[in-house]
């Protein structure tokens, strides 16, 4: 099975994943890559059939909140959102954010060439966990884990696809209007590195015109605009 101290590790990936498996031999296929495997042998399974499983899943589940949340798209726009939601960059930077490269289980040749925090591993990594997560929990803690896990990029999916970019839109603006360009700042931060939660307050000729809130500058700051944009418009 594993030692104590591969089960610490299995236990702090569960916290920072923000799920407890019932099955935890299923989180650590999860996280064994294919290297590990070939040097180990044929009874250390690697994580390539849960990424195939958690590819499927993570791309119905994704399609299901865009077609819910854009009833009036046609297919190819919800086709481009999804795109950018599910990229492999995205999956990356998020499995990157969870730290799941501290918990891999690598081979020796992966290791030395830095194997984990390669962007390729990161992602599947990310994948074949989802897929580890329904066949432990079931579809709807899957959904609720693939959710929560890419609401900031769907929320900034949403974004663009009800305006664009904002914050060019504002600084048109202000520049045509003020003839001054808008200031961002960050008010606030919450939460641990892995939740960031950022707070951000654009302001004109130092009168503040909006705030927004999400796990990075750039959506915080796009939602401050979008506010901003509003009360702007509506004088």
């Amino acid at each position: 099975m594993w030692d104590k101290e591969r089960e610490k590790e299995l236990f702090e990936c569960q916290r920072r994943i923000g799920c407890l498996f019932q099955n935890l031999a299923l989180l650590n296929e999860a996280l064994t890559h294919r290297s590990f495997s070939y040097e180990k042998g044929e009874d250390f399974k690697d994580n390539q059939r849960l990424e195939f499983l958690g590819d499927a899943l993570l791309g119905m589940l994704v399609s299901e909140d865009l077609y819910n949340r854009f009833p009036h798209c046609a297919e190819g726009e919800l086709s481009k959102l999804k795109a950018a939601v599910v990229s492999r960059s995205a999956l990356a930077r998020k499995g990157r954010s969870l730290n799941l490269g501290d918990f891999l289980l690598l081979g020796k040749g992966e290791e030395a060439s830095g194997g984990r925090n390669r962007a390729s591993n990161l992602a599947d990594t990310f994948e074949a966990i989802i897929g580890s997560i329904y066949l432990d929990r079931g579809l709807n803690a899957c959904r609720q884990f693939v959710l929560s896990q890419l609401s900031e990029k769907i929320k900034e999916a949403s974004l663009n696809k009800e305006g664009g970019d904002y914050k060019s839109a504002l600084q048109e603006y202000a520049q045509a209007k003020f003839r001054q360009a808008p200031v961002y700042q960050v008010t606030s931060t919450q939460g641990p590195d892995h939740r960031r939660i950022f707070q951000v307050a654009v302001s004109l000729k130092g009168k503040l015109y909006g705030r927004g809130k999400g796990r990075s500058k750039k959506v915080a700051e796009q939602e401050a605009a979008r506010r901003a944009l509003k009360k702007l418009k509506s004088y």
